[in-house]
């Protein structure tokens, strides 16, 4: 017999799901709710490497493993479209994307690996990375002035040499370095046989003498395994081989990993919004005060509501940018700094109303809201922050209507004068 869907109050209104598809996500859900949720690790710490495996073996087992990778390299193979469904249950729990292998950083570099990486590649490191055999890191942030919210600053350099290349460099908030097979190393190029000055990706094995992973950079997210420390470059050989993509085209295959994974922050978030708000109605039902549950209260409706607009309107743009990377990726790719904008701040306000709600709970240890909040504080800093994607949102906004009042629209900008003279 088919089991019943299990119940959610914040369940996502996607009635038109492919059958297999809305089949998967029950299965992410009740593999999430029956095995992942009773292993979590106690508010601030770390999910060890044992549980770890164990989760995964079992997320092999139930069908719900690697929901992004191709089939060919043993994953569900879903199309962008479809992933925010999954990813959203995925996310219900802190380390469900581990469980899953669909956390960042790995999730972004198996992306860009299985869209850019020769087969040869493919096979030496995506294989291992979707079998959840490894672990991966993207090295792109640079101490000041380098490279962080403007990648037009990199200074990580990367010259020619018999053979291959020697990178130099200081990389920081290196995502997942710590026990990682390799790293994806962002590096400044010259002009060479042909190919543009600019950027150029390099696959190097963190077992390469010339690079070295330094000291940790305590945060307070504790949800991504391999932490956020310094990674040092120095003298770094490595084959021609080790190019990802093509030289020079580093900026632009960067868009192509920054875009989804901006997306995929959103989803596992929003998934962990959806806990965190099931968490605070659970207690405004049972909990009295004045006389009657808190949930019966105007002041605590009201944080309900507007909970709940914050978790609709993520849900929205979301799906409305993953449509968009799908059929249009340059439009989905503007569109995913609206979207990282709006939803890390709503997601944060989710949490946040969540705490306050339950009140002194909401700031103990005996909930683990403070600790959610703590895992999606960064986002708004993660992936660009929120003031840089603001900026680029106005500036594409501007462009975008000079463009139109070039093409003959007519221009706004002035007073419009009414008949009786008045403004």
């Amino acid at each position: 017999m088919t089991p019943s869907p299990l119940p959610q109050r914040t369940a996502m209104t996607t009635p038109d799901l492919p059958p297999e598809l809305a089949e998967l996500r029950e299965r992410t859900r009740r593999f999430i709710r029956e095995t992942v949720v009773d292993a979590e690790p106690v508010p601030g710490g770390r999910l060890d490497q044992a549980t770890r495996d164990r989760l995964q073996a079992a997320a092999k087992e139930a069908g719900v493993f690697a929901p992004l990778v191709p089939k060919e390299y043993g994953g569900q193979g879903l199309a962008i479209e479809h992933w925010s469904p999954i990813l959203q249950e995925a996310g219900y729990s802190p380390i469900g994307p581990v469980a899953l292998n669909c956390m960042a950083p790995d999730e972004g570099n198996m992306h860009m690996l299985n869209l850019i990486a020769t087969e040869e590649q493919k096979k030496h490191y995506l294989a291992p990375l979707a079998a959840g055999d490894v672990r991966s890191c993207f090295g792109m942030t640079e101490p000041h002035p380098g490279a962080g919210s403007d990648p037009a600053a990199l200074r990580t350099t990367a010259v020619r040499t018999d053979g291959g290349w020697i990178i130099d460099g200081h990389k920081r908030f290196t995502s997942g370095a710590v026990g990682a097979a390799f790293c994806i190393v962002m590096a400044r190029t010259p002009a060479v046989d042909g190919s543009p000055e600019g950027a150029t990706m390099f696959l190097v094995d963190l077992t390469n003498p010339g690079i070295r992973v330094g000291e940790a950079i305590h945060t307070v997210d504790r949800s991504i395994d391999g932490g956020h420390p310094h990674l040092y470059i120095e003298n770094c050989f490595v084959p021609d081989d080790a190019v990802l993509g093509e030289v020079g085209l580093g900026f632009r295959y960067a868009q192509v990993r920054l875009g989804p994974a901006r997306l995929t922050h959103c989803m596992r978030w929003l998934g962990l919004a959806r806990r965190a708000h099931d968490i605070a109605l659970d207690r405004a039902a049972k909990r009295e005060l004045f006389g009657g549950p808190i949930d019966s209260l105007g002041l605590a409706q009201h944080l309900i509501a507007e909970s709940v607009i914050d978790i609709e309107t993520s849900d929205a743009i979301i799906s409305k940018t993953a449509a968009l990377l799908h059929s249009d990726p340059k439009a989905g790719s503007a569109m995913s700094s609206v979207a990282k904008v709006h939803c890390s701040e709503a997601i944060h306000r989710v949490i946040d109303r969540a705490v306050q709600i339950c009140g002194g709970d909401g700031v103990s240890d005996g909930l683990p809201l403070a600790q959610y909040l703590n895992e999606v504080r960064p986002f708004r800093i993660y992936d660009g922050s929120n003031e840089t994607h603001r900026w680029a949102i106005a500036r594409r906004a501007s462009a975008g209507r000079r463009a139109t009042v070039r093409a003959g629209e007519r221009y706004l900008g002035d007073a419009v004068v009414g008949r009786d003279g008045g403004a």
